[in-house]
Formats: C-alpha cells, structure tokens, sequence
C-alpha cells in the first residue's frame, strides 16, 4: 500500500518547490492580497462564506483552521462590515456567518481580480501549452484529494459505516434492473473484530466510501460493498479500498480473497482484473452476482508470482 512507502524525498522537493514558486507568483505572501486591504486568509473565508453562508463549525472543517484564529478573522470581516454572525435559529450551539451587501460587493471584486491574475499567468502561453497545463493541474488536483482522504478501520456497527451501506444499497438500487434488498448487506459482526474488518474512507471529516472483509474459510476471505460516493468518484479511492482491505486480510492471516460482482456494474470488473483478481467459477449464494473473482495474496516475506 501507498501508506507504508516512504515518500522519496526528490517527490517532496518537488512539490514544496512547486508551492513556493506558485504562492510566490499569485501574491498569496501579501498583506494586501490582489490589491485589496486584507490578505489572502480573510479573503478566501469570504469566499467560502459565499451567496449561502456557512456556520463556523463547517468553516472550521472545510478550511482546517484552528477555532481561535477562525474567531479572529471573522471578528476582523464583522469590523469591516463584510460580513455579520448570527445564531442558528434551530440550535443555538451553530453560530451562522454570512455575507452582508459589502460583502457581495468585495467578493464579486476578488472574483474579477482573480480571473485578471490567472489570466495574465496564461496569456503567454501557447493554445497547446494552456491544454497542457490545465489538464496537469486537474491530475495534481485530483491526486492531492486522494492522498488528503484518510481511511479507518471502524466497527461494522458503527454509525458511519451504517449510512456508507446505507448510501451503498441506494446506490445499487438505482442501478440494478431488479433493485437491491438491504437485507443482503453484510450483518456488522462478519466484518468487525479478528474475522473481519470495515473500512470507511474520510474526506474532510465526511465519510465518502467504505469497504468491508470478512472470513469464508481457514486462509480465505472475502471482499464486499466496495463503494465511493459519487462526490469522490475517479479520484482513485476504489483502489485505495481495495488495497487496505486486502492488508486487513493479511493481518488476519487470509491468503486467499474472493469477491463478486453484478452484471451491470462494469466499471468493477474492470477495477478487479486490473488490480490481479482473476474471474473463478461461482463460489457463493449471492443472487446479485453474475462474476466472481479471486486473488491470491503476496506477503512480505513470500516471493512474487513472478519471481518464483
């Protein structure tokens, strides 16, 4: 897995010299961020206020601040007269902030002058180079989210993994021509403690996927409700599951990992044979599948198929 790499350090070089070169670029080390009287923290908190306001517990969360220095930025907009804090009306523990008239106003400057910047930063480059670029920044995008999500190991029976299968089952529901029954979801003691696992995925403290591993037979265990939310689909999670659960299963002594999967869901099929699962005949009950799959799994100690 990814997580017991160590990051080479060249790879760490790289990106630091990246952020050094591009905060540099944009002005984001100035007091007054594209022109404006206030630096780029405050004006990115205007800008996740947005048209719909945002309580400072979601604030907190979505931009990783620490409560104190939220409490001074926001003290420091309400002064400006930016924006105005209120107490939700339906729980008094959520303070509300929001934009006022003025607040509009900057935001939809910041907007422009921000467009002016980027654009600048561009107008140099060729059609071609533009195309390029814009495509590596969706790669880096893409796989800065990626390496950002975190994923636990939780009880089957835990809230968070309840409303992932819960989402799950929705989910095939809406794709499978027959339905999905939720009573064919695995039961929270199969997955949980020495036999089995859970895992959920976290991005920004949101649950976003999950994956489940439980015991068939001595050395052999099986994977199931392998799923990504479709906020976090392409991202490359899947895999990241997939991985962690078949280390689960190596700690738990499982040799052997057997999966299946529905007609319909291509894409799957598509995951598991790229990631070394090989397509058996059917080894299980389960109405909903019309593929199964098999790996055999490579300690650390034990040499590659390959090497053998």
């Amino acid at each position: 897995m990814g997580e017991n790499t160590p990051t080479p350090l060249t790879d760490i070089a790289a990106l630091r010299d990246f952020n050094r070169y591009y905060t540099r670029r944009i002005g984001a080390l100035d007091d007054r961020y594209l022109g404006r009287d206030r630096p780029l923290a405050e004006a990115r908190l205007l800008y996740e206020i947005g048209e719909q306001g945002a309580s400072l517990r979601e604030l907190r969360t979505r931009l990783t601040l620490d409560a104190g220095y939220l409490s001074r930025m926001t003290h420091a907009l309400e002064t400006q007269g930016l924006i105005r804090v209120t107490v939700h009306p339906d729980d008094t523990r959520l303070r509300l902030a929001e934009l006022t008239t003025a607040g509009r106003a900057e935001v939809e400057e910041q907007n422009l002058r921000s467009d002016a910047l980027v654009a600048g930063l561009l107008h140099p480059l060729a059609p071609r180079q533009r195309t390029e670029l814009t495509s590596a920044l969706g790669t880096a995008h893409r796989l800065l989210r990626l390496a950002a999500i975190r994923i636990e190991t939780v009880n089957g029976a835990a809230p968070d993994a309840r409303a992932c299968l819960t989402a799950y089952a929705a989910d095939l529901n809406s794709r499978f021509p027959e339905g999905f029954d939720p009573a064919a979801l695995v039961a929270p003691e199969e997955v949980s403690g020495t036999t089995g696992a859970f895992l959920v995925a976290y991005e920004e403290q949101r649950p976003v996927g999950c994956g489940a591993l439980r015991t068939l037979e001595p050395r052999v265990g099986e994977i199931r409700h392998v799923w990504v939310a479709p906020s976090a689909r392409r991202l490359g999670l899947a895999r990241r599951l997939l991985d962690g659960l078949e280390q689960a299963a190596l700690e738990r002594d499982l040799t052997t990992v057997r999966l299946d999967t529905h007609a319909a869901l291509t894409e799957a099929r598509s995951m598991y044979r790229a990631c070394g699962y090989t397509e058996i005949p059917r080894y299980g009950d389960n109405v909903y599948a019309a593929h199964w799959f098999e790996k055999r799994l490579v300690t650390a100690s034990a040499p590659s198929p390959r090497s053998r």
